[in-house]
């Protein structure tokens, strides 16, 4: 019987709270900008991505991904809280929705399958477009497949005439037992380039950049 059969498929449960309360440290705060060098600048002037490694305590990390986007902030911003329309734009997601809103917040409920297993997750968004942020965590009032994922998009104005914004994106995500590793490298590691660069592919066809 081939592997796959014998794995688990949305085991998530979304009127059961998850195991915990939080196993990577959130941010509770803005979150700092990538350090980049005369090179990284470099990449972003022609139009490509950066990834970076940023140590998290004494060991282990998380990835973080810099891009520049011909387009203005408020675009940007549009692209990236238009849930609805994620599963048209990023390869592996199946369903996206909003099930929540509180001020600036905002809850999604994420489905995906990589390699044939589907996995779903809740995350609790915390915006702060005024100082050029989102961050975010499970929703722990459910139980995602995932057992950890934490966040966050920065976006910053370069130019305003003509238009260009830099985008950073970072996500550490922490795997359940049964969650194989391909999840992990879909969401954490190819996720990285795949986030920024469906952005700027959209933020720029809206402004025609």
């Amino acid at each position: 019987m081939p592997l796959l059969l014998l794995l688990p498929a949305f085991a998530g449960d979304a009127d059961e709270p998850h195991p915990h309360q939080g196993a990577i440290k959130a941010f509770t705060g803005a979150p700092p900008a990538a350090k980049l060098t005369a090179a990284d600048e470099a990449l972003l002037a022609d139009n490509q991505a950066v990834k970076k490694q940023v140590k998290v305590g004494d060991s282990g990390g998380r990835g973080v991904a810099v891009m520049d986007i011909h387009a203005p902030t408020d675009v940007v911003w549009k692209k990236i809280k238009d849930y609805d329309s994620y599963p048209s734009w990023v390869e592996g997601l199946n369903k996206c929705e909003t099930y929540k809103e509180s001020g600036d917040d905002l809850w999604v409920y994420f489905q995906a399958s990589v390699i044939g297993i589907g996995v779903e997750w809740w995350i609790e968004h915390h915006f702060n477009e005024a100082d050029g942020y989102v961050t975010w965590t499970l929703d722990y009032s459910k139980h995602s497949d995932l057992d950890d994922s934490v966040g966050y998009w920065r976006v910053t104005e370069i130019s305003a005439d003509p238009p260009l914004t830099r985008v950073e994106y970072s996500v550490q995500i922490q795997l359940t037992g049964w969650v194989p590793g391909a999840v992990e490298d879909m969401l954490a590691n190819k996720g990285l380039t795949v986030a920024t660069s469906w952005v700027k592919k959209q933020a720029e066809a809206e402004h025609g950049g």
